[in-house]
């Protein structure tokens, strides 16, 4: 395909040529043609080189939705460096381990976004920060770090503004702009893009400019023309709102709708006058707009298709209501596999819609294995996901033992995830084989919080589990051990978390006992905690927290 020939700089001057005056992204109210899509990567380019980003550097976005993410995303690629894409809702201990693992050298953010101050958490890492030259800062734990970039209305001393680097980018030569792009391999690395794993912290996946291909076959599949609008509230941090919108819209030629949140109002307000014909998520997303209030006085009729994942009994009942609004597509993928690795078709039956996950995409290979022997499971025999094609992933960043875990000497991707294939290659997925926690989308490793825990000296054990949760299919519980002497409450346990993680990884329920079941090598038994949180109760809620109306299992 001509894609395959492309880079993710490559794609956008493409994309203008073909496409022009025709309108590629909306936000807010404001509208970009592809013609100014590529004018506005290359402005934001050449202010990335007039800060000092050389090819190969690796630079942090740590935005939330916004155009210029879309800008300096594709602005990153062209000159030559490498994205590493960060997630909005992570804290300093957060921050501070994707800074320092991926080498970056460049942290580009905003100072505040609504009640977050970025640029606070920011001096938390650097504290000297205002004192330093703002091109070369050095900080301590952070080697790599020669710069940070901020995206706001006034200069903090030590940084540089993106205002101000766009204004002098002005004097770099177009053809500097062109000379790198054109230096770019599609088998370069395109971005690192960081996942939770089984160890204790994120890992960083590597993926080449030629995953591109992924949108372009998942777009095939769905039969996308520049006459489709897709509405995009996924965060553009993460591989779905990469791909099926940031990369697909440039690819086709379709309209991308971006919001800076997930609201259903607003998205089905949008959908009425925006004309959207696709929607993609997961089954939060569409159990919130089917549960909609104003979801009965909107006009829906411009929906061609809607984009869910789908195979786990906990999906099945939002899939069928979503029929009502829009026929679905299912799929399955991670970030190892740039995206997706399975997908139904526009004419596959309600069965396949509601409880499967799709065939494989083109170049993509699916089989099931026996997690223990590692031997091929028959048609409908339950065992592990394997994948294998062009849309593996070249590796975790710096973590070679892991890729050898992960990916076999026969290139087979071993995804840890249960399922298994019917006899005509459809893919059911059924749930994880790794004690790993999918909160509303959002993978959370039970390890890292038990290790930020255990930081407590009060704390002598502690160990996180899945509860299920009617709207976020899972939120996480901690059950802890105390040390003999120590006070310590259900609350207090939950605010040594808040502020240093992500909001989702922060447990809704503290259950204080005595000791954990253990398996004769000494193992605990997560199994029986996670009945045991079941039976104990329901997940503390947002409203139970402001109000300090949370049942006490404790003090200990």
């Amino acid at each position: 395909m001509w894609c395959d020939k492309l880079t993710f700089g490559q794609l956008v001057d493409g994309a203008a040529e073909r496409w022009g005056d025709r309108e590629a992204l909306w936000f807010e109210g404001q509208r970009w043609s592809f013609g100014q899509l590529r004018d506005e990567t290359d402005r934001a380019a050449k202010a990335l080189v007039t800060a000092g980003v050389q090819p190969g550097d690796h630079v942090c976005l740590w935005l939330v939705n916004r155009p210029e993410y879309l800008f300096i995303l594709f602005a990153v690629a062209k000159i030559g460096a490498v994205l590493v894409p960060m997630n909005t809702r992570f804290r300093t201990r957060d921050m501070a381990y994707v800074l320092t693992q991926s080498d970056a050298t460049t942290l580009i953010s905003a100072d505040r976004s609504g009640p977050v101050d970025y640029l606070a958490m920011i001096e938390e890492l650097v504290p000297d920060l205002r004192l330093q030259d703002p091109d070369s800062i050095a900080a301590p734990g952070l080697p790599s770090l020669r710069r940070i970039i901020l995206l706001g209305d006034e200069l903090t001393p030590g940084t540089l503004q993106w205002a101000g680097l766009l204004e002098a980018g002005r004097i770099v030569p177009q053809a500097e702009v062109e000379r790198r792009c054109a230096a770019v391999d599609q088998d370069q690395t395109a971005y690192i893009m960081y996942t939770s794993g089984t160890t204790g912290f994120p890992k960083g996946v590597m993926q080449r400019h030629g995953a591109l291909r992924n949108s372009a076959d998942q777009a095939s599949r769905l039969a996308i023309t520049p006459d489709d609008a897709t509405l995009n509230y996924l965060p553009l941090f993460h591989a779905w709102g990469l791909y099926v919108a940031t990369l697909m819209s440039p690819i086709t030629g379709s309209r991308h709708v971006l919001m800076a949140t997930f609201d259903p109002a607003d998205a089905l307000r949008l959908i009425e006058r925006e004309r959207i014909t696709l929607i993609y998520g997961l089954d939060t997303h569409f159990k919130d707009l089917l549960d909609q209030p104003t979801r009965p006085a909107r006009d829906l009729s411009s929906l061609r298709i809607g984009v869910l994942g789908a195979g786990m009994q906990s999906t099945e009942l939002v899939a069928r209501r979503a029929q009502t609004v829009m026929p679905t597509v299912s799929v399955y993928g991670m970030t190892e596999v740039a995206c997706a690795a399975t997908q139904s078709f526009l004419n596959s039956d309600l069965e396949v819609r509601t409880t499967m996950s799709g065939w494989p995409l083109p170049g993509c290979e699916i089989k099931i294995v026996d997690p223990s022997t590692g031997a091929s499971q028959a048609p409908g025999e339950v065992g592990e996901i394997c994948m294998r094609g062009r849309y593996v992933m070249q590796g975790y960043y710096k973590k070679p033992e892991e890729t050898a875990k992960a990916i076999d000497a026969e290139g087979w991707l071993h995804s840890g995830d249960a399922g298994f294939l019917r006899a005509d290659g459809c893919l059911r997925f059924l749930g994880r084989y790794k004690d790993m926690l999918r909160v509303g989308g959002e993978n959370v490793d039970p390890m890292e919080i038990e290790a930020l825990l255990m930081d407590d000296p009060r704390i002598s054990g502690a160990a996180v589990v899945a509860l299920p949760d009617s709207r976020l299919s899972e939120v996480p519980v901690a059950f802890v051990i105390t040390e003999a002497s120590a006070q310590l409450s259900e609350p207090e346990v939950i605010d040594l978390c808040r502020g240093r993680v992500a909001s989702f990884k922060i447990p809704r329920r503290v259950f204080f006992v005595d000791q954990f079941p253990m398996t004769v090598t000494n193992k605990i038994q997560k199994y029986q905690l996670r009945e045991q949180a079941a039976r104990l109760g329901a997940p503390v809620t947002k409203h139970t927290l402001q109000t300090g109306l949370v049942a006490k299992i404790g003090p200990s």
